[in-house]
Parts: C-alpha cells; sequence; structure tokens
C-alpha cells in the first residue's frame, strides 16, 4: 500500500508540472506542440539520471525510485498526449511538422536517457 501512495504522490506533481508547461508551450499556431515535446525530453532526461543514480550503489532506494521514476516521471511525461497531437498534425496535411515532431521526439528523448544515465555516473 505503501509503494501506491509513493506512486500517487508522485504522478500528482508530474501531471500538474505536464499540465502547467503545456499550458504555457503547447499552441496550435505554432503546428509543433511543444509543451509536450519539452515534458517528453525533460521526462527522459530526469528518467535516466533517477534510474541511473538507483541503479549506482543504490542511491536511491525503492520506494524513492517509486515516487521519482515511476510515479513523478509517469505522469509527468506522455505518450498518449504525444500520439493524439502527432494524428491531429496528420489528418490536418501538416506532414512537415507531423515528421519532425514524430522523429526528434523519438531520437532526443533516447539521447536525453542516454545523457541522464551519463549524468548519474557524475552525480553518483
Amino acid at each position: 500500500m505503501k509503494q501506491l501512495l509513493f506512486v500517487f504522490i508522485g504522478g500528482g506533481f508530474g501531471s500538474v508540472l505536464r499540465y502547467i508547461i503545456g499550458k504555457y508551450l503547447n499552441n496550435p499556431a505554432n503546428g509543433i506542440p511543444y509543451g509536450t515535446f519539452t515534458v517528453n525530453i525533460l521526462g527522459s532526461l530526469l528518467i535516466g539520471i533517477i534510474l541511473g543514480l538507483a541503479a549506482k550503489n543504490n542511491t536511491l532506494n525503492q520506494d524513492q525510485t517509486l515516487l521519482l521514476a515511476t510515479g513523478f516521471c509517469g505522469g509527468f511525461t506522455t505518450f498518449s498526449a504525444f500520439a493524439y497531437e502527432n494524428q491531429a498534425l496528420f489528418k490536418n496535411g501538416d506532414f512537415t511538422s507531423f515528421a519532425v515532431y514524430t522523429i526528434s521526439s523519438f531520437v532526443v528523448a533516447f539521447l536525453a536517457v542516454f545523457a541522464g544515465l551519463y549524468v548519474s555516473r557524475i552525480l553518483a
């Protein structure tokens, strides 16, 4: 039960922060939803750091990892919004934004995870 509470609390904070960032950075006139892109990249970087710290010398315990990685990062990042926004770009015929957003999201997110893992080695 304690683990569920950690995930719940972390997810709540992550979701609220995602909402705030999306509210200010997502603008349909821009084409690419920069808010969703930002939270997914930051979340990828953070999960790399968090899981890297958790794996190295048990810097983070299981409860801290649940709170931060599963809870916060899980609530902060959003694949469903990413998928919906891509569908909307495609439906509207904005194929350039669709391609740029999709490819850059995957590539930069993967690089952010690797960067986070690298940063975790420096921190630990």
